[in-house]
């Protein structure tokens, strides 16, 4: 608008010159600078008048290393052309560029665009409001309209096939995966057997015992329908990050583990805990398992277990805003709501705290029949962070199945090599070592 002032300077400089000297060319020039003025003011003003912005998305989610993409168009209502306008949009979803400038505009004409952005940071983002503006052809004004209108992406964190993560034969019970009687009494019976001191007066088999003659008790096996659960990490101390900048070209998803393709996740502890939080969610819910999951970033996050792409989709929208800003640590976790969970279910563990507390309190869970498994994060791979070494000696002193991950693994690779169990592999596949 510096020019609008001048011009506006040169019209009183005019006008005064025009009444003092009262000389017929000095009042030309005053008429000519008046509809100079007047002339281009009402064009630029004219220019934003009738436009309005169409702007749509099949879907309002998507994925990190996935593409999102939106369709404009810039539609002139009035009879009268458009010189040129110019789009500002106010979207923060990193790398969407939908600002453009666009020229000659005909009446009752539009202006169509797509714009594909690949999505490389998780979270709730906004596209919109947008601001046009234009001016006159001579330069002089320029005014400026904002439409406010706004919608919402989800873009969850990416999630990852780990063919490779099998949990040892008796944590993770029934189904394909075993069939091994237990102690506890679950609504699965697999035979009976001669009673033995100390057995249960509801595990005796009636009709058994008067066939035979002697008393006979049930064998139970596990539940092949425990849950899953997912413990997320999500105390504000526990993490640690490195600056990053998203990389703008090259491989950016894991397609198979033929393409050999990775993803480059920013170097923090809690993009990775939130990646193998919702590659784990998606592993056991495509073996037709439910999967539960809790955390604590600001407030308590809660997923009943469940089944099925629905239950996923849940999780991805949870775990696509949670940030480390919890207050409550893992073991007060562990302590608090894992003594709520069921027998016999599988209790995941995802962590960067290198205080051992909560590896007790997993191993605590055994007693009421909750098996354990721990991946640990090495925060100090990824920023100034305590030692981690000493953490893991603890995890593979417990006996407990343990997987540890480092600033730029490969995350399947990681996810197949366990630290620690209570047996050891063999032909990629767990089991006991009494069967060995």
């Amino acid at each position: 608008m510096k020019h609008a002032w001048g011009l506006v300077v040169i019209w009183v400089l005019a006008l005064l010159f025009a009444l003092n000297t009262g000389r017929e060319w000095a009042y030309n020039v005053l008429y000519f600078i008046t509809g100079v003025i007047g002339v281009t003011l009402i064009w630029a003003w004219a220019n934003l008048r009738g436009l309005t912005l169409k702007r749509g998305s099949r879907i309002q989610r998507s994925q990190v290393g996935r593409y999102f993409e939106e369709s404009l168009e810039l539609v002139n209502g009035s009879r009268w052309p458009k010189l040129w306008v110019e789009l500002d949009d106010l979207s923060d979803l990193p790398g969407h560029q939908v600002s453009r400038v666009v020229n000659s505009l005909g009446g009752r004409a539009s202006s169509r665009w797509q714009v594909r952005t690949l999505c490389q940071q998780r979270g709730r983002y906004s596209l919109g409001p947008v601001v046009l503006t234009s001016g006159d052809p001579v330069g002089i004004f320029r005014f400026t309209r904002s439409l406010l209108d706004t919608t919402s992406l989800v873009v969850s964190p990416a999630t990852i096939p780990i063919p490779g993560f099998t949990p040892p034969i008796g944590y993770l019970p029934g189904g394909e995966v075993m069939h091994r009687r237990t102690p506890y009494i679950t609504a699965s019976v697999s035979g009976v057997r001669d009673y033995a001191p100390g057995d249960s007066f509801n595990r005796i088999h009636w009709r058994s015992t008067a066939r035979t003659g002697r008393m006979m008790s049930k064998e139970f096996e596990l539940d092949p329908l425990a849950d899953v659960w997912i413990f997320l990490d999500m105390h504000r101390d526990a993490h640690a990050a490195a600056p990053w900048t998203p990389q703008t070209s090259g491989p950016l998803f894991w397609t198979s583990r033929k393409t050999e393709q990775r993803i480059e996740l920013p170097p923090s502890t809690v993009e990775y805990g939130v990646t193998i939080a919702a590659s784990l969610a998606q592993h056991f819910l495509h073996m037709d398992r439910e999967v539960g999951f809790l955390s604590y970033p600001k407030r308590r996050e809660l997923v009943q277990p469940d089944r099925g792409e629905r239950q996923l989709t849940r999780m991805l929208e949870v775990l696509a805003v949670a940030q480390a800003e919890g207050t409550v640590p893992v073991t007060q976790m562990l302590a608090g709501d894992g003594t709520h969970l069921t027998r016999q279910s599988t209790l995941i563990v995802i962590t960067a705290s290198t205080d051992t507390k909560w590896i007790t309190a997993l191993r605590g869970l055994r007693s009421r029949g909750v098996q354990g498994i721990g991946v640990f994060l090495a925060a100090s791979t990824f920023g100034p962070a305590p030692e981690w070494s000493g953490t893991v000696a603890d995890l593979q002193a417990s006996g407990m199945p343990a997987y540890l991950v480092k600033r730029g693994d490969d995350l399947p690779a990681a996810l197949s090599q366990p630290i620690s169990g209570s047996g050891r592999k063999s032909n990629g596949v767990w089991a006991p070592r009494s069967a060995i």
